[in-house]
């Protein structure tokens, strides 16, 4: 298995170069980084622009400035940025945690609704349980995350107004200024509830009925028919032979939607105020930062990557049968 995860990541590599360089190559179209000097009144004079082109390696051909910066990206330097004093490596480094705090908590929580509602209403076919998340489910898949994450924004602060306190947290990642130990921990934990909400709930609509499908056809099988007949216990036949096979596509749906999720990521930091990896990513094209853009998308490319190689090497865990040679 080891053998198989090492070639997975040198496949990989290729994926993020040509990627990088698509993301690096569209930034250059998109506009001139020079274009908020240019618009100064009174404008700067022609050396200032021409210090600031060299900084940006502006001057030089397209090919030479990508290859310039991901010689630099492997020494850890990500590029100059738009902003002088940004260093693009400590942003991504300092963001990087605010935003995998909040995708980590909402994909566990999407994760652990979709299993529990799919497996009952897979075992509660054409029940009222079952059309009821059904219709719980379509609703959610319905709402569109910015919209999803205003309204419950727009709740907590009207919960808040009626009952004269801070009770929920409804903008940034963290209070300021910071707390410590046990408080800061709570902290956080107050600041994570809406948006892991808002982002969980889209995930787990999806998911609950990937799962429900699944289940329904692992429990119609041969093999699980034949636990049955030898006398195995209900629970058993459910939890050892019936859930590990149906979990296979769950897993491979979670992978292939973790690029949503950063997408949704992106949504829910900008409705809630949080400075993660979604609110450098519109700022950076806001400000036609090419290097900042085409460092969130290596970044973003290598989570992608990472959790899809995790979800292959799962498949050995929950089916037996699946080796790598």
């Amino acid at each position: 298995m080891l053998l198989y995860a090492v070639r997975r990541v040198v496949v990989s590599i290729p994926i993020l170069l040509v990627s990088s360089f698509i993301v690096f190559w569209l930034g250059t179209l998109s506009g001139d980084p020079l274009t908020p000097l240019r618009l100064r009144n009174p404008p700067p004079p022609q050396s200032v622009l021409d210090a600031e082109a060299a900084r940006l390696h502006l001057d030089q051909p397209l090919l030479a400035r990508y290859f310039s910066w991901l010689g630099g990206v492997v020494q850890g330097d990500f590029g100059p940025s738009v902003v002088s004093t940004q260093v693009i490596g400590n942003e991504l480094g300092a963001r990087f945690w605010v935003t995998m705090r909040l995708i980590l908590v909402a994909m566990a929580v999407a994760l652990v609704l979709a299993v529990l509602v799919g497996v009952w209403t897979a075992v509660r076919q054409y029940s009222k349980s079952d059309y009821a998340a059904t219709f719980v489910g379509f609703l959610f898949l319905a709402m569109p995350s910015f919209w999803l994450a205003i309204l419950l924004k727009q709740a907590g602060i009207d919960f808040n107004t009626i009952v004269g306190a801070q009770v929920i947290s409804t903008i940034g990642a963290e209070s300021i200024p910071s707390k410590h130990g046990l408080e800061r921990v709570l902290d956080i934990a107050g600041h994570l509830v809406l948006p892991t909400i808002a982002l969980a709930l889209v995930s787990y609509a999806a998911w609950s009925r990937f799962t429900r499908a699944s289940m329904l056809e692992t429990l119609n099988s041969d093999y699980v028919r034949l636990a049955r007949a030898k006398g195995l216990s209900r629970r058993t036949v459910m939890f050892k032979h019936a859930l590990r096979t149906a979990l296979i596509p769950l897993t491979t749906v979670t992978a292939l939607d973790m690029a949503t999720i950063l997408g949704g990521a992106v949504v829910t930091e900008r409705v809630f105020q949080w400075r993660g990896l979604g609110d450098f990513l519109l700022v950076s094209i806001q400000q036609f930062d090419t290097y900042a853009v085409a460092s969130w998308l290596l970044v973003s490319a290598t989570i992608v990557i990472a959790f899809n190689l995790i979800a292959d090497l799962l498949y050995g865990v929950l089916d037996p049968r699946i080796r790598y040679a």
